[in-house]
């Protein structure tokens, strides 16, 4: 097995109050590595988004080059990556990013049920294939709406998220979200060993309770099963993969904070294999009360990719 990498990433979508213009956008990119992340997940970034966007895949790379940060993954709407492909090829080789998501199962999909997720998983094969040339993996972020049950062959619970994995094929990746699927009364664990090799970015944010209703938290601060998620992710990246989690999306409404508790919960074996994972602990976006790493070295890099 090769040496495994992991970053964490911090999920601009998190922050996306902060990102309508240019400037705006440079200095919460600024403020993202002063925290202490080393990547980020490029997702309703608001100077990037409309026909004439403020910041170009150009300008944004170079934005993230001065502050020492890597694009490792972005959201993109289905409509661009299936009708517009080859430009969105360019605009992620521009970023040196090789992985892009969807956020939930476009239109006309979405509103015909249950088989809307077989017609779009057949319809998306061609753009996957074409994508996979370029270098560029692509993936399926769930919320709690894919769990919903369909009913299965032989009378057995299936959900829609199951027709994404056993339709999808092995080119179709998932980015799961840990939140949404424990919301969703999912166990977490099972999916990422299920899953295994399909993984390249998981979102991960805690679950607390308020109010007497599940509400979102910072990793550390809710209720999920952190001591054997991390290493559940750790281990379905095997047989020469990257390491399946990168762990995008550290805190919770429009905040970014990762408390120190988390990195009790990175398996100690990380740090011999070259994982660099720096944590900043904060009260609230871009005011870090301190910061914590344990011993950082740099990450091997795939000569393929920039993405871990």
């Amino acid at each position: 097995m090769n040496a495994l990498t992991s970053q964490l990433a911090a999920q601009m979508y998190t922050v996306r109050d902060s990102t309508g213009t240019a400037a705006d956008f440079a200095a919460t990119l600024a403020r993202i590595s002063a925290i202490g992340y080393p990547a980020v997940q490029l997702s309703a970034v608001g100077a990037m988004g409309g026909e004439t966007p403020a910041v170009s895949a150009e300008q944004a790379r170079r934005m993230l080059d001065d502050n020492g940060l890597r694009c490792i993954a972005t959201h993109r709407s289905w409509e661009s990556l299936a009708r517009e492909t080859e430009r969105e090829i360019a605009f992620h080789h521009v970023l040196g990013c090789d992985f892009a998501a969807i956020g939930s199962l476009p239109s006309p999909y979405a509103g015909a049920g249950a088989a809307g997720y077989s017609d779009w998983v057949r319809d998306a094969a061609p753009v996957i294939a074409r994508l996979k040339d370029a270098g560029i993996r692509f993936g399926y972020h769930n919320h709690a709406g894919e769990f919903e049950r369909i009913g299965g062959s032989g009378g057995g619970p299936h959900t829609r998220f199951d027709t994404l994995i056993e339709e999808g094929g092995p080119d179709l990746c998932l980015e799961l979200d840990l939140y949404w699927i424990s919301y969703a009364g999912a166990n977490p664990e099972r999916l990422i060993e299920r899953c295994a090799g399909r993984l390249p970015v998981i979102h991960v944010k805690d679950m607390e309770v308020a109010d007497n209703q599940p509400v979102m938290a910072p990793v550390g601060e809710g209720n999920l099963d952190w001591p054997h998620l991390l290493p559940a992710c750790i281990a379905a990246g095997v047989d020469g993969l990257r390491l399946a989690a990168t762990l995008a999306c550290l805190g919770a409404a429009n905040a970014l904070a990762s408390p120190r508790r988390l990195l009790r919960y990175v398996p100690a074996t990380l740090y011999d294999i070259g994982t660099a994972v720096v944590v900043a602990q904060s009260t609230g976006f871009g005011r870090p009360i301190a910061q914590s790493a344990r011993p950082v070295t740099t990450p091997t890099m795939s000569s393929a990719s920039v993405s871990p």
